[in-house]
């Protein structure tokens, strides 16, 4: 059954591609993803071209670097609205992504795009920002176009409305993969960090490799569902398997 607070956000969501739900994240919830991140940024180099950002700094691999993601990746509110548009589903992409001083606003672009499947189509990517510093227009907030996950093969003209998603640390923007969208400019003398979450259809190829890149002893410490987004689980019938047995197995 459905949420009263699901089903408004899936109003939206159908509506405009996007929403944003504050206080999601508690104050002191966030400095301590905040301050935890800081270790691991100050060994990450900035990007290695224009989408990528070259004075933004991203955090891959996350779920083998910190534990202090684990509860935003299984929030309920986040999984209630990835059942209803993804049914099985596991994490593709999550990067903690601090955009520095001075970086230009990012390319915009659909996060399904990495999927040659003609548009328009069903969801395939549902995405999750969490705010750990207060987005603004001026510092690089997600920018969006409200309606472009209607579109067909249609891409942002020139003067195209381009809405800045403005919100406190805590919140949670919500987004589908079909919207167009991309980092803004930093026009600040200070960073903004904040933690994007892509899940993605459990029969598609998630964009990081999370069996590779969380090694195994530290998933069997990890709770069952959080397991399950990185990869240890079957799609039904039963795509995923190993050795023609559930991949749970393996962490036995």
């Amino acid at each position: 059954m459905t949420r009263p607070e699901t089903a408004s956000v899936i109003e939206a969501l159908d509506r405009d591609g996007y929403v944003i739900v504050p206080d999601v994240l508690a104050g002191d919830e966030v400095a301590g993803i905040r301050a935890g991140l800081q270790t691991l940024l100050a060994a990450t180099p900035t990007g290695r071209d224009d989408f990528e950002g070259h004075r933004t700094r991203r955090i891959y691999a996350i779920f083998a670097k910190t534990r202090l993601l684990d509860g935003p990746a299984t929030h309920p509110l986040v999984l209630s609205v990835l059942d209803h548009y993804l049914y099985d589903y596991q994490l593709s992409a999550p990067t903690g992504i601090e955009i520095g001083p001075g970086e230009v606003a990012q390319p915009l672009h659909p996060d399904d795009g990495v999927y040659p499947i003609p548009r328009p189509h069903r969801q395939l990517v549902i995405n999750v920002m969490w705010p750990l510093d207060a987005f603004t227009e001026a510092n690089g907030a997600t920018r969006i176009v409200p309606g472009s996950h209607r579109w067909g093969d249609e891409r942002p003209e020139p003067g195209a409305p381009v809405i800045s998603a403005e919100m406190p640390a805590g919140s949670a923007l919500i987004y589908l993969g079909t919207l167009w969208h991309g980092g803004g400019a930093n026009r600040t003398d200070r960073p903004r960090l904040g933690v994007v979450m892509h899940y993605a259809a459990a029969w598609l190829r998630p964009q990081e490799n999370h069996l590779l890149a969380v090694p195994r002893d530290v998933v069997r410490g990890l709770p069952e569902r959080l397991q399950e987004l990185l990869g240890y689980n079957i799609c039904p019938p039963f795509i995923g398997y190993v050795d023609g047995r559930h991949p749970r197995r393996l962490l036995r």
